[in-house]
């Protein structure tokens, strides 16, 4: 059924065309996919063309009304009520911003080699603006490494920044974990790991002070960014995939650069129901 909608999604896509492909009726069809996906069909069929029309306007110069009408509707205004829905702004106003952010991305089967099958994740392509870390840094050795210890730095490295003058604070807060992979490794694959926050994305009301920290300077980047539901220690089953499986067939490539750890305020790694998501730097392909 995916792959049904992957490959069509320039003709309409109807729930009653799409049921009669399937073995379901059309209520069954719509009960079985926003349970394992969390969207209902239609949702997902405007999100993906959406994205597409979005990627459009950033790289050609086709009128509003000719991708509207190309992405399935039949006037240029109710085009745009529908894009604003989904990224926040105008048609005109995503261009002239220049920036990929919020493009969603064809939901993928984790395989086997993975968590399992019957996971389902989708990655969204975000241009994320240039900011400051504040923070504490280590080396670690990564998911690729002949001897990874990063499950056993990562911890001390974050153990460290809260026991900084002022990492109290830090309780409550959305924090960042920064992989520094734009130089070149050592032959133990080290490279520095970052924990910390950054300051400018707080809230004006809460001045930060972690006496002793260090800062990185983070360039504006686009990324690949998939959302980790489930214990952290499960985090390198999804970037396996996310790297190995799902890149190279996105249109897109790695980048040795910053890639970036985004845990919510009060997030709680061991919790079957966590959630954090992760950035790696990425650039259309030629």
């Amino acid at each position: 059924m995916l792959s049904h909608i992957h490959q069509h999604l320039d003709e309409p896509l109807l729930v009653a065309d799409l049921a009669a492909l399937s073995c379901w009726s059309r209520w069954q069809l719509q009960r079985v996919f926003q349970s394992e996906t969390g969207l209902t069909v239609a949702a997902y069929v405007r999100e993906l063309k959406l994205s597409r029309a979005a990627a459009a306007l950033l790289g050609g110069r086709d009128r509003i009304l000719d991708l509207a009408l190309r992405h399935g509707y039949d006037s240029e205004v109710s085009f745009s009520r529908a894009f604003k829905q989904q990224f926040g702004c105008s048609p005109l106003a995503y261009r002239k911003r220049g920036l990929w952010v919020g493009l969603r991305q064809p939901i993928s089967q984790l395989g086997p080699r993975g968590l399992g099958e019957g996971k389902w994740l989708q990655v969204r392509v975000e241009t994320r603006p240039a900011f400051q870390l504040l923070g504490v840094r280590g080396e670690i050795r990564g998911l690729f490494a002949e001897q990874p210890d990063f499950q056993q730095q990562v911890p001390a490295i974050w153990q460290r920044v809260q026991a900084l003058p002022g990492g109290e604070q830090l309780n409550g807060l959305p924090l960042l974990g920064v992989s520094d992979l734009r130089a070149h490794q050592d032959e133990a694959h080290r490279f520095p790991y970052w924990a910390g926050i950054a300051p400018s994305e707080q809230p004006e009301e809460m001045p930060l002070t972690l006496t002793g920290a260090e800062t990185l300077q983070v360039p504006s980047q686009t990324y690949g960014v998939v959302t980790h539901q489930g214990p952290i220690t499960l985090l390198p089953q999804i970037l396996s995939w996310f790297i190995e499986q799902w890149l190279p067939q996105s249109g897109y490539r790695g980048l040795d650069g910053l890639e970036l750890e985004a845990y919510p305020a009060n997030y709680q790694g061991k919790a079957q129901d966590a959630s954090m998501s992760y950035w790696l730097p990425i650039a259309p392909l030629p």
